[in-house]
């Protein structure tokens, strides 16, 4: 394959692509004046991808948490962990796990070359046993306690199992205790072999870099390992009712002041391309709209002292699922749930108004145009969106094409009763 060259004329970005023989996909955006070179490496591969058919396999159900599991355990070799080799080389490297995507990252001002091929070799060489992996139990054991006695974290998964029946995106990211202590070292390595195959996978350079020098680097790195083509990989979801699993959760914790978060489940699923990105962007707009800071009703809510700068709204959309979140600290979660519901309700009867819509989209596009300054932002987005046949580069000119009606259409379709539930913690 040979280097393509995607421009965007508008943004006077070039990207420079080549998919590999083993099937990965290297993308690398130079971007001369930063001093910081960032690179991810991510599978797609998160803790939704829990019932699947393994190539020439058959159907598996593994325990809940182990893409998180596995993620830790990559940082171990035979000769030690890899941490130690990037510091040697001035790079920092870290690793997250989502619902539906592992990345692999670090981020140097030096010796990019040789932390390149350090990323690249530690994620394609597994090094799993019986003792790393048992000794790995008590670790994450720690990290699960830890995160539930966090209330922000209890209070958002809280609300995402309230909205779920069956999707696995009720589950914690991490899994339970009971689940991590099931994980074999077979089962890491049946995941790993499934989902860690390069073409599965997306390699993402951005700084101060030569393209031609990067993609060099990464054939001669890729061309030394042996892959055979995967079959194409079957995820497995039971399906989901359209209705929310419970309107209200409570949840105790020790916590100064309650956390409220309420909001809709999205109905409107199976989307890629441009129109996942067209609905993700018109949602968010509408919630900015909305209940954003700038808003009169966010001012109204704040001035009345039933909300403080906790209070935020996000929208979620991925291809077996989506949903939005409202909210933050409250000392009367019932009356604030009843006061968002009502404003909703009320908007939907009266309508949406042109100049919010205008000035929302005007701060959406200045917010994303800043965040095109943030190396980690743009792989990690980048890589999010190309998972989902969307470019990053075109968000710009989708949010120049929405229109008014395309938002009002939202507002009508994603609000409804039926789909909201809330989680309180007290």
């Amino acid at each position: 394959m040979s280097i393509q060259i995607l421009e965007f004329q508008q943004l006077k970005e070039k990207i420079y692509y080549e998919k590999l023989s083993n099937g990965l996909d290297v993308y690398v955006l130079p971007k001369q004046g930063f001093h910081k070179t960032y690179a991810t490496f991510t599978t797609k591969y998160g803790s939704i991808d829990n019932h699947f058919i393994p190539p020439g396999a058959e159907e598996n159900k593994v325990p809940d948490g182990i893409a998180h599991f596995l993620e830790h355990k990559m940082f171990e070799e035979e000769t030690g962990d890899v941490f130690h080799e990037f510091s040697k080389y001035g790079a920092q490297v870290n690793a997250f796990t989502s619902f539906d995507r592992t990345a692999y990252l670090f981020t140097t001002t030096d010796h990019v070359h040789k932390n390149l091929i350090t990323l690249l070799d530690f994620v394609q060489r597994p090094y799993f046993t019986d003792e790393n992996v048992e000794k790995e139990k008590g670790i994450i054991e720690q990290e699960i306690k830890m995160y539930d006695d966090n209330p922000d974290w209890r209070a958002y998964f809280g609300f995402i199992s309230a909205l779920f029946h069956r999707h696995p995106v009720k589950i914690d990211i991490a899994g339970t205790v009971e689940s991590i202590y099931q994980i074999t070292k077979e089962m890491l390595y049946t995941c790993y072999h499934t989902f860690y195959h390069p073409s599965n996978m997306l390699l993402f350079v951005v700084g101060a870099v030569e393209p031609e020098k990067i993609f060099e680097l990464v054939r001669e790195n890729q061309s030394k390992k042996e892959y055979h083509d995967l079959p194409e990989i079957k995820r497995l979801f039971e399906e989901e009712p359209s209705t929310v699993a419970e309107p209200k959760k409570e949840l105790s914790l020790s916590v100064g002041v309650p956390k409220c978060m309420m909001g809709y489940k999205e109905i409107s699923l199976g989307l890629e391309g441009a129109e996942m990105m067209k609905q993700e962007l018109a949602t968010s707009l509408l919630l900015d709209m909305l209940v954003g800071p700038s808003s009169s009703f966010y001012q109204s809510l704040l001035e009345e002292g039933l909300i403080d700068d906790s209070f935020g709204a996000d929208y979620n959309l991925e291809k077996s699922y989506g949903f939005s979140i409202i909210g933050g600290n409250t000392k009367n979660p019932e009356l604030l749930s009843e006061r968002v519901q009502t404003y909703i309700a009320e908007i939907q009867r009266t309508g949406l108004n042109r100049d919010d819509f205008e000035r929302s989209r005007k701060k959406k596009i200045g917010s994303f145009l800043k965040y095109l300054n943030s190396p980690e932002y743009i792989a990690n987005q980048f890589t999010r969106y190309q998972f989902n046949q969307l470019n990053l580069f075109e968000v710009l000119p989708t949010l120049e094409r929405l229109t008014f009606e395309e938002v009002e259409q939202r507002l009508q379709g994603h609000f409804k009763k039926e789909q909201f539930a809330i989680c309180i913690v007290r």
